[in-house]
């Protein structure tokens, strides 16, 4: 595999567009990582991914965002090169082909082979799992199978049963809506077999805007997500409040993925018309939004979260 030039990344030019959401998140050791790798320095991802240890969620978060680089499983290839068998090598270099599959840089097959690869090195690990989950686009036989033995080594795997919900919200995708439809129940059953304190309270919540972008997707709901009234029914307003709810007693602030879960739900109040409620999930986010749910069903992320963010805390979107 031939390996990239070393090259510094430019910084933004007038009249470029839009910024796009930091995936790495408050991360500052993720965030150095990254840059380092991005040039080529690959030591510096090994000696966060050793520090992180098995701290799943953030080994999963981590190392996802570093697979995110362009050249990232080149990188992860010379270190494999310089330390054979070395499962941390194996797990990024399995995710980065993931990645690249997923932009239809190369085929599945053999990101699925180089996930398997890294599954046998750590077989405790879930995270080389989730480079396979990725590669499902449905929520059929085989992505429920992957997603057994993802929980059988992290039962609360946080980014595992995100995806579980995006691939389940795409089933009967022409019946408009419903509020019994399934994703919904698995949302629920997920969130009442988890911890109190766990983050996957916020699941049902994650589940409405899921199903919200493949109405959308269809002109089944109004492309204005806050205008869509998908937001307003009781049920939606049940989960909502008891989603929040959950945060105001729990607020778990050493989460790596809690940005998400805020956004999602910051997106919700915006939708739901509640300013109040969402003004404070804005102060908790600071400037660290995410793509998804304020790209949905076909928005800039970022100028989305922006005017929502204007909007509750009584700003100008400008």
């Amino acid at each position: 595999m031939p390996l990239p030039p070393l090259s510094r990344r430019r910084g933004p030019r007038r009249g470029a567009r839009t910024p796009e959401p930091d995936p790495a998140l408050d991360d500052v050791e993720l965030g150095v990582a990254r840059a380092a790798l991005a040039q080529g320095r690959w030591q510096a991802a090994r000696a966060l991914l050793a520090r992180t240890g098995d701290d799943w969620d953030r080994r999963a978060h981590r190392i996802t965002v570093l697979a995110l680089e362009p050249y990232a499983a080149a990188w992860a290839h010379e270190w494999l090169l310089a330390e054979p068998g070395t499962a941390d090598a194996a797990v990024l270099h399995a995710l980065a082909q993931v990645r690249r599959a997923l932009r239809g840089k190369e085929d599945p097959d053999p990101a699925r082979q180089a996930c398997r690869t890294a599954a046998a090195l750590a077989p405790a690990d879930p995270t080389p799992w989730l480079g396979l989950l990725m590669l499902e686009t449905d929520a059929g036989p085989e992505a429920v199978r992957i997603f057994e033995e993802i929980r059988a080594r992290h039962r609360d795997h946080h980014h595992a049963h995100h995806l579980m919900v995006a691939r389940l919200a795409e089933r009967r995708a022409g019946t408009g809506p419903d509020p019994l439809h399934e994703v919904y129940d698995f949302a629920a059953w997920a969130a009442e077999q988890a911890p109190a304190d766990s983050p996957l309270a916020i699941l049902p919540v994650v589940a409405h805007a899921e199903r919200y972008r493949v109405l959308a997707a269809r002109g089944l709901v109004p492309a204005d997500p806050a205008a869509s009234g998908h937001w307003c029914g009781s049920r939606a307003r049940d989960v909502m409040k008891a989603a929040f709810d959950w945060l105001l007693e729990w607020e778990h602030d050493g989460h790596p993925r809690r940005l998400v879960d805020l956004n999602f739900l910051a997106h919700a109040k915006v939708c739901e018309g509640r300013g109040g409620e969402a003004a404070a999930l804005f102060r908790h986010i600071g400037a660290h939004a995410t793509e998804q749910p304020w790209s949905y069903p076909d928005r800039d992320p970022y100028r989305a979260f922006r005017a929502g963010r204007a909007g509750a805390l009584g700003l100008r979107a400008g």
